[in-house]
């Protein structure tokens, strides 16, 4: 995000704070699908992310009236309250079989196309396999593009500490994805 993108957030969030429609509409456009892109990766779960996304903008509407530029970027800001809420719902859930990776199935194996659309159902089940903190480095970092001096100030560590649950994380992530190859 550059710094015309957080002046231009700014405007945005003061005009939606004075009740401008057509501001709120922007910052919805503007922030929507990189907010459901993430809370769908955290959550593995489309309608629960639409949920979080949801009452992500209900607490930015109620913010935006106080909002003082220059204290914190939006962008950032909006993205801590889309990550904790996450959190609340992971805190809630109770494991289920459904949550557990997918088996391989013992049957015959697919044609090398078929392989190939099913590596990004691996990656998946892969990084809901991973620790919560670990899954947040990686989305943060490599879904939503984050800088990792950006994504460490949204999970309030470090960049060192950032780096070592990404290193992590891709270690964790290599090694199951290299178990389902060798398996497959």
């Amino acid at each position: 995000m550059t710094a015309r993108d957080a002046d231009l957030d700014d405007d945005l969030v003061r005009r939606a704070g004075e009740g401008d429609p057509a501001a709120i509409r922007a910052l919805v456009t503007r922030k929507l699908p990189r907010l459901l892109s993430l809370a769908q990766r955290m959550l593995c779960d489309p309608a629960e992310a639409e949920d979080v996304a949801q009452e992500t903008f209900i607490r930015a509407w109620k913010v935006a009236p106080r909002w003082r530029p220059g204290e914190a970027r939006f962008d950032t800001w909006l993205h801590r309250v889309a990550l904790n809420l996450c959190y609340d719902r992971l805190r809630r859930r109770v494991p289920t079989t459904s949550e557990l990776p997918d088996q391989e199935d013992p049957g015959p194996r697919p044609d090398r196309n078929l392989q190939a659309r099913d590596v990004g159902r691996r990656v998946e089940a892969a990084l809901r396999g991973l620790p919560p903190r670990q899954r947040e480095a990686i989305v943060l970092c490599h879904y939503q593009e984050l800088t990792n001096i950006d994504a460490a100030a949204l999970m309030e560590v470090s960049v060192e500490a950032l780096e070592s649950l990404l290193s992590r994380a891709r270690r964790a992530l290599r090694n199951v994805l290299r178990d389902l190859a060798a398996d497959g």
